[in-house]
Parts: C-alpha cells; structure tokens; sequence
C-alpha cells in the first residue's frame, strides 16, 4: 500500500496574505536513491541532512520542497514585450515547484535583447504580469522575477539602439532578432556617467515586480549577460571604477543588489551566477578569486539565496571543462545556495547530503514535466526534454501523470 503523507507549510510574511494560500505538499511512496527511500523527515529530526522533499526557508519565503524551477527564456511575450495569456497558464502548472524564478524579465527597452521576451518597465507590463503571479499563488506556488539586462547580447535590431556593455565588444554568435540570427554588433561602452541612471532601472524593475504581484527578485548576473559582461576580465576591458580589479568589476553588481534589495528587502532578493566556463563568449581567465569575492560581498548584503549555474564537461547547453567553483563559493557564502544544471534525482540529492548545496533547481526536466516534484516524487519516469519546442509562442501540452 502506497504510503501517503500531507505536509502544509505556511508561508510566514505579510506578502503571503496578500497573495495565496499555505502550500500543501503531497508525498506519494519516496523514490529510491541508492537503494534508500528519501523519507521526510519528522520535526524533531533537525540534526538530520534533508531531502529534496524537505521545506526550506530561502530568505522571506518558505519553499515546501528544494525542487527549484530555474530561470526560461520561452519568447511567449508580444513585440511590445508584453506577457501574454500561454504564459498564465505555463507558471501555474509549474506552481508545485519549491519556487518558481521567472524567464529572465526585460528591466528596460535597452536592456530586453530578445525578440518576445517579456519586460517589466511599463503600466501594460505590470497589469499583464498580475494573472501570472495570481494564477501561481492561487496553485499555492511562490514565484520571483528575474531581472536581466541583455547587454552586448542584444541587437539594435530589437531594441532600437546599438547594445550596451562594459567595453567595446561583440558577442562570438549571432544576436536573435524578430527576422532570425543577424550579426552580432560591437557594444557601446557605458560610460560611468551612465551607470547610476542603470542601477535604477533595476530599482524600478524590482519595485514594478513588487506591484506585479511576484514574491521577490532575482537578479540576472549569470549567462554572458550586462552584469556577467562587467563581472568577467574578457569582456571588461575597462580602465575606470568599473573595470581592472575584481573589486572593480564587482562593483555594478554590488550597486544594484543593495539597490534592489532596498526597494523589495534583501531577504527577497537573490541573485544568479554562472562562474565556470564561457556563455555567449562571456568568460574570466581566474574565476575563483572573481566569484569568492562576488559571494563574500553577497553575504554582507545577506540576500535571501545565491543561485550558481554550472555546466560540466558534455552538458547539453554550454558544456566546459572549467571546474566547478561551488565547493570554494560555499565557504564564503553561508546563506542559502542552490545549485544548477543538468542535475538527476541521484545526483542531487547528493550534494545536498554533502552539505554543498541547500536545494537544486531544474530547468529542462520542468519544461517537459509541468508535474516534476510528483514524478520525483513517485519514481515516475519523465518526459524527454525537446529542443525544438522549449523556445516557442504557440501552445503546447505536456503530458502530466494521471491519478
């Protein structure tokens, strides 16, 4: 007989009254990891390594498991960069998630590269994220905005101007526009000048996120994107406040988490590094002394978690053979981190027995898989993840099991 557990966990803070019900959790037999059940544990067990079907505090918010779904770029929005009715639906299926974090959310014309890809600048932005955030809260889920500024990634193309970056540069791979792959344009260097005017946009972005409904921010330093670009030394060839040092480089980063987490608090804030191997020709020739010194200025802002993507050698997007840089990230930073790519049931509740990670978030599997925290869950087998369909406007359904 199938052991049957219901765990209800609620979410402690004024925004969970304004926007949804306590999450009920439903845990149906425990899978099999290495030949032992992950059994959840009882409430006196404290001194025992959680499950991935564990509750978890990240900050303001309470997740009723550490099944995070990771940031998507689906290009569902309208011309004008407008969330539309597909993408209502899309999150809410997904609410049974730990938490949802947002495809990455435009925070200005300038910084919104890719064609259909929603923003959060504008009234009409905001009005048309609402259904999104009420449908998740109404499924009992918890989501947050990603805000990301595409830089160098972008093209004039989509955004009506010649793409921004810290230096002189152009992307190694061609740009999306709305009439397909176009070349790639070199970047127009911000001038310093420029950056208090960028910081704010983020400060708006986060403020319009707030009225939008979402449950907290996630800033977008990962992934050759603006702040990706300035973070690493082959993109940022700068000779001012901004570029040189680490602490140089750093320093956009630091100016727009304390900015941010002033408008939403810092313990709704988090933010997503991808610190192993290149992305979209973005890369650093010593990443460890880089990142270690993002994550120990992260902690004195003690943000609510700090996201890491990091690929490994034959992933399916973006494979590197740079080394994982967690294990060194983990002594700097005591908050909550969770980690990213290509990860299994076997594999990640591994490093969360290891005590390197406090929650996995999966990308892939949650496209094809709207119900992933059930099938891990049940043992149940998933969907294959299609390239084909995981940029795409139209609709459509992904099987989920039946009870």
């Amino acid at each position: 007989m199938a052991l049957k557990l219901s765990i209800r966990v609620p979410m402690k803070s004024s925004w969970s009254a304004m926007f949804g019900k306590a999450a009920c959790l439903s845990v149906v037999r425990p899978p099999l990891v290495n030949g032992h059940r992950l059994e959840r544990r009882a409430p006196d067990e404290g001194d025992l390594m959680p499950t991935l079907f564990d509750p978890i505090a990240l900050g303001a918010l309470t997740a009723p498991n550490r099944i995070i779904m990771a940031p998507l770029t689906r290009a569902r929005s309208t011309h004008d960069h407008v969330p539309t009715a597909i993408m209502v639906d899309y999150y809410a299926q997904r609410a049974s998630a730990g938490l949802i974090t947002s495809e990455a959310i435009g925070i200005s014309r300038q910084g919104n590269g890719f064609p259909y890809a929603p923003g959060i600048w504008s009234a009409e932005q905001v009005a048309a994220w609402k259904p999104v955030t009420q449908a998740v809260h109404h499924k009992g889920g918890r989501i947050v905005a990603q805000l990301g500024h595409t830089g160098r990634a972008g093209h004039s193309a989509v955004i009506g101007e010649q793409p921004v970056s810290s230096s002189a540069t152009a992307a190694p791979v061609d740009a999306w526009t709305y009439d397909g792959p176009k070349s790639p344009e070199t970047a127009r260097p911000l001038a310093a000048d420029e950056i208090p005017g960028l910081v704010a946009d983020y400060a708006h972005a986060a403020r319009n996120a707030v009225a939008a409904g979402f449950d907290g921010v996630q800033i977008h330093a990962a992934n050759g994107m603006l702040i990706d670009q300035f973070l690493r030394n082959n993109s940022n060839l700068r000779g001012d406040d901004y570029g040189g040092s680490i602490a140089n480089r750093m320093r956009l980063l630091e100016q727009v988490a304390r900015a941010v987490a002033g408008v939403v608090g810092a313990d709704r804030t988090s933010v997503r590094l991808s610190p192993n191997g290149e992305t979209w020709g973005v890369d650093d020739s010593d990443p460890t002394p880089l990142f270690t010194a993002v994550a120990d200025m992260l902690a004195t802002i003690d943000i609510a978690f700090l996201e890491l993507r990091e690929p490994a050698p034959g992933d399916v997007f973006g494979g590197t053979d740079v080394p994982r840089q967690s294990p060194m990230i983990r002594q700097h930073f005591k908050g909550k981190l969770i980690l990213n790519s290509d990860y299994d049931l076997v594999r990640a509740q591994a490093d969360i027995d290891s005590g390197l990670a406090d929650a996995i978030s999966f990308g892939r599997p949650f496209l094809a898989n709207p119900d992933l925290v059930q099938r891990l869950q049940d043992g149940a087998p998933l969907n294959p993840a299609k390239r084909e369909t995981s940029i795409a406007r139209g609709r459509k359904a992904t099987p989920t099991i039946r009870r």
